[in-house]
């Protein structure tokens, strides 16, 4: 597929970093000379140095043959300006990168469809709502629903006190018959298992389930995990997803927000209506005690340094703060924070990059999500047509080895099925897949 991206900052490298990997067809855009040399000494990927908003640049990237155009420059006009030029100009699909709320607004969407952008994302948005989902159910670190819920995912650790450490996943999965759940993949240092009948937990280990909403606090009882309600959030950093988070939950939460900047306090106070305001350094742990720290269920840290949001995590953690979450810029610091005790990173280059990869993926896609640290995919397809699927149980269909079929949502019922189950038209099947696996994956679902 011939791609091209304008814009190679963290969202627009991070994304043809990516897409290389998936052998397309990539040309990265920008201005700057630097970034660009960056990325073509970096990355197998085509660079044109210019202004995405110039159509004689559009023009030197061929976009009458790009089949889909990623606006992702750090201004949301010119990404909005650039999209609608490329798809006049000939691109088949444009998506741009927002930052104001309304713009995702139904109407508002309809209005810039019409002028020309297909899809819009806000990367920012769609990590606050991510970090609003691991609120409500505290004692995961990571929370993604299907089908408005009808079958969640959900991951935790396995701590020295879980039941279910040196216990196989076939004995896992039959200690209570009386709800549906299903172990589909454990994250183990940074190696990610997609576990057999015979795979033991082991302590320290992430063990990631799929069930049936409805039972995911009973599966989660059953780890030894008892859910614990959230009702004081301190939220450190003045940065948009900072903003987003707090407008997000300052209704359902008694929320602290904890910034330096006075002029960024001033917009939150503005913004804000349920939501107190500290002017301060976020990085002072003495300043957080004084705020409370010690009595939060929760705390988001959410400011632009990755460091300082690991670091006071882990204070707050040591506190006895029930639920921590950091943002971190870093890809590779994923694996380290969750080592050391943060329970939960945000990166929202990734939260970005599995709202567009749905558009990139063979076979009809609804959804695509990553759990924190694993090198895997989470892929809703649905069955659009009529073939072999329709024809041949799970078990005949011969999946890949490093591939699992978690879910199914039929109409209002969810399945976690088994290896006699048949598909029909229009079922939306949840794959998880390691990276060598996905491509046999859409062949199956394309």
């Amino acid at each position: 597929m011939k791609i091209v991206i304008a814009g190679a900052g963290a969202v627009g490298f991070h994304l043809a970093a990516l897409l290389a990997n998936e052998d397309q067809d990539i040309t990265l855009i920008d201005t700057d000379e630097d970034v660009l040399s960056h990325a073509a000494t970096h990355l197998d990927v085509m660079t044109i140095r210019g202004d995405a908003a110039s159509t004689e640049i559009l023009e030197q990237a061929n976009i009458e043959k790009v089949k889909l155009f990623l606006a992702v420059t750090t201004s949301e006009k010119t990404n909005l300006l650039v999209a609608i030029l490329a798809k006049q100009m000939g691109a088949k699909k444009t998506i741009a990168r927002v930052s104001n709320p309304e713009y995702l607004e139904d109407a508002q969407k309809e209005v810039f469809q019409k002028l020309g952008v297909d899809i819009l994302i806000s990367p920012q948005i769609l990590a606050a709502q991510e970090i609003k989902r691991l609120l409500q159910r505290g004692s995961f670190t990571d929370v993604f629903e299907f089908e408005k819920g009808k079958i969640s995912v959900v991951g935790f650790k396995a701590g020295t006190t879980c039941p279910l450490i040196n216990k196989t996943i076939s004995e896992i999965d039959a200690l209570n018959p009386d709800f549906d759940f299903k172990s589909i993949a454990i994250l183990r240092g940074q190696e990610t298992i997609i576990p057999d009948k015979n795979t033991v937990l082991r302590g320290g280990d992430y063990l990631y389930l799929v069930a049936k909403s409805r039972f995911v606090d009973g599966a989660m009882n059953l780890a030894g995990n008892q859910f614990r309600p959230i009702k004081r959030v301190m939220i450190i950093g003045s940065t948009a997803i900072a903003l987003r988070t707090a407008q997000l939950i300052e209704n359902d939460y008694a929320v602290t927000v904890v910034m330096s900047e006075k002029e960024a306090g001033k917009q939150f106070l503005e913004s804000l209506h349920n939501t107190l305001i500290v002017i301060g350094d976020p990085s002072n742990v003495d300043l957080l005690k004084e705020e409370g720290l010690d009595k939060m269920d929760a705390f988001l840290a959410l400011t632009p340094n990755s460091e300082t949001n690991i670091i006071t995590s882990l204070m707050a953690d040591e506190m006895g703060v029930y639920k921590t979450i950091a943002m971190v810029d870093n890809v590779n610091y994923t694996h380290i924070s969750q080592n050391i005790g943060v329970d939960t990173i945000i990166n929202k280059k990734l939260i970005a990059a599995n709202e567009i990869f749905r558009y990139v993926r063979k076979g009809q896609v609804e959804a695509i999500a990553s759990l924190h640290g694993v090198d895997a995919e989470m892929i809703e397809f649905v069955v659009h047509k009529r073939n072999r699927l329709l024809t041949h149980s799970i078990q005949e269909l011969h999946m890949p080895k490093k591939s699992v079929i978690a879910g199914v949502v039929r109409g209002e019922q969810a399945y976690i099925p088994a290896g006699d189950f048949q598909f029909e038209i229009n079922d939306k099947v949840i794959v998880f897949a390691l990276p060598e696996a996905i491509h046999k994956v859409e062949e199956i679902f394309k």
